[in-house]
């Protein structure tokens, strides 16, 4: 395993960490034995990572189940997240936080964020809150060793929230098809010259640079042919390690598998290791993706779960299929999404408007727009009264 340093504090952290938050299992029930055998493969090749959050249903006791049972919690590093929208005041603070300790099963966190701040005015509503002086406290008993937060916010803002605070480390979104999005590669240097550590979530796009690329941009890294770059997750994954600015990505594995392929590449992948052609071949991909992809969701599911019961990931990733892959693959994904054979379908056209999808969505996606988008590319005239006649005959 490749090992880089966290500049605050000398912690020597493996370039790859486990993203939890995706391991198999039901919504908000993830299989224990399963979650398990990922996390201790991850360790055994060489993982010290581990990223968790308070608002991934059963995952914080998941984590810890598995960290005791495997007598690991010592050797790992282990991150979760404060879910800044539940504090109100300084006593909601202790509450989420001793719940956390609870369920994790430990008396300390190595790595606290502050979840999903979309803007500055966030962590100056936890700092009115009492943000400062608790985490001091936390940080001179020894529960909390470094701070940090999570972001899906405007690539304007991010320079001041930088400054907002004295963090040790931050989170963003990062790989080849979004330099300009979010933060970006101008915030990934900015976070950097500041001296923090920088984490990348996101690597793959939520899997859509791996396994969901167009046909296209996946011919042109098949046809490249480039030593220990044998499938689009490893280009994506090495181009993002490719930059000394990262100290550790984030990878979902939701099996031992998928913890061997990352954890190989993650070997070689060095800062600067990628030559001029491989990035000219990325840049070609990335033409490619662009001129597909319509929707950049990333299947995170915070917009989830949806009053109206409608599947907002799956519809969105059939939208974009139909135009990557042809519109009657993507449509067939959409009636799969929309469980259209079931006896109470969840259809695009039931969205109310209401937007509580779009206040939560961290890429900052008009949901009900983009869904009436989905909407006419799926469910058009004679289509769409044929599934809402259906629909109204099975209610």
């Amino acid at each position: 395993m490749q090992y880089r340093i966290n500049p605050r504090n000398g912690d020597r952290i493996s370039a790859l960490g486990l993203g939890c938050m995706r391991f198999p299992g039901p919504p908000g029930r993830p299989d224990a034995r399963q979650a398990r055998a990922v996390i201790a493969r991850a360790v055994e090749r060489g993982v010290n990572y581990l990223d968790t959050a308070y608002l991934y249903p059963g995952n914080e006791a998941c984590v810890g189940a598995a960290l005791e049972g495997l007598g690991l919690r010592d050797g790992v590093f282990l991150a979760t997240k404060l879910p800044h929208g539940s504090v109100r005041g300084a006593a909601d603070l202790d509450r989420i936080f001793e719940e956390q300790l609870r369920r994790l099963r430990t008396d300390r966190v190595d790595y606290y964020l502050i979840h999903n701040v979309t803007s500055p005015s966030q962590w100056e509503h936890l700092r009115a809150a009492g943000a400062e002086g608790w985490l001091a406290r936390q940080r001179a008993a020894g529960r909390i060793r470094q701070v940090g937060f999570s972001y899906h916010g405007s690539s304007g803002d991010f320079p001041v929230l930088l400054d907002a605070y004295d963090w040790d480390f931050c989170q963003i979104q990062y790989n080849y098809a979004g330099e300009r999005y979010q933060a970006g590669t101008a915030g990934l240097r900015a976070a950097a010259d500041r001296g923090l550590a920088v984490f990348v979530m996101e690597p793959l796009l939520g899997g859509r640079l791996a396994d969901r690329l167009p046909p296209r941009a996946r011919r042109i890294l098949d046809a490249a042919s480039e030593p220990g770059l044998g499938s689009p997750a490893a280009w994506g994954l090495s181009w993002v390690w490719d930059h000394p600015e990262v100290t550790m990505l984030l990878s979902g594995m939701s099996s031992p598998g998928q913890v061997d392929e990352n954890a190989s590449v993650a070997e070689r992948a060095l800062p600067g290791a990628m030559t001029p052609r491989q990035h000219e071949v990325v840049a070609r991909v990335v033409a490619e993706f662009e001129r597909s992809n319509r929707v950049p969701c990333t299947g995170c599911d915070y917009c989830m779960p949806c009053p109206r019961g409608i599947n907002i990931p799956g519809c969105f990733s059939a939208y974009n299929a139909s135009f990557a892959h042809g519109w009657f693959t993507g449509l067939s994904q959409y009636f799969t999404a929309s469980a259209v054979r079931t006896e109470s379908p969840k259809l695009v056209s039931n969205c109310v408007r209401c937007g509580a999808c779009a206040r939560r969505c961290p890429q900052h996606i008009d949901i009900p727009a983009r869904l009436a988008e989905v909407g006419r590319r799926f469910q058009p005239g004679p289509v769409g009264w044929a599934l809402r006649l259906v629909t109204r005959r099975r209610g």
